[in-house]
């Protein structure tokens, strides 16, 4: 597993995760193109993800700016994305 992309939203989550699916279906319906990062899949990539939030938490959306929310709202997410002009 390599870092996010400068230019491109990661999204790194579990599909047992609900905040993870709300997150998911939020960037979806709103058309944002991202990257997701299955945990279930690359267990190796919870390391990645911890390394940029500090924390276990998920999901981990880290975004073009190099910012990057852990279990963010939907309100917290639809900020994000209005204040990088992706919405």
């Amino acid at each position: 597993m390599t870092s996010p992309a400068a230019s491109a939203i990661t999204m790194f989550g579990a599909d047992w995760c609900r905040d993870c699916i709300r997150t998911k279906k939020q960037l979806d319906g709103l058309g944002i193109e991202y990257t997701y990062v299955d945990l279930v899949a690359d267990p190796s990539a919870a390391d990645v993800a911890k390394e940029i939030s500090g924390r276990t938490s998920i999901p981990v959306v880290v975004y073009p700016d190099s910012s990057h929310h852990v279990e963010p709202s939907n309100a917290d997410v639809e900020s994000k994305l209005r204040e990088l002009a992706l919405i």
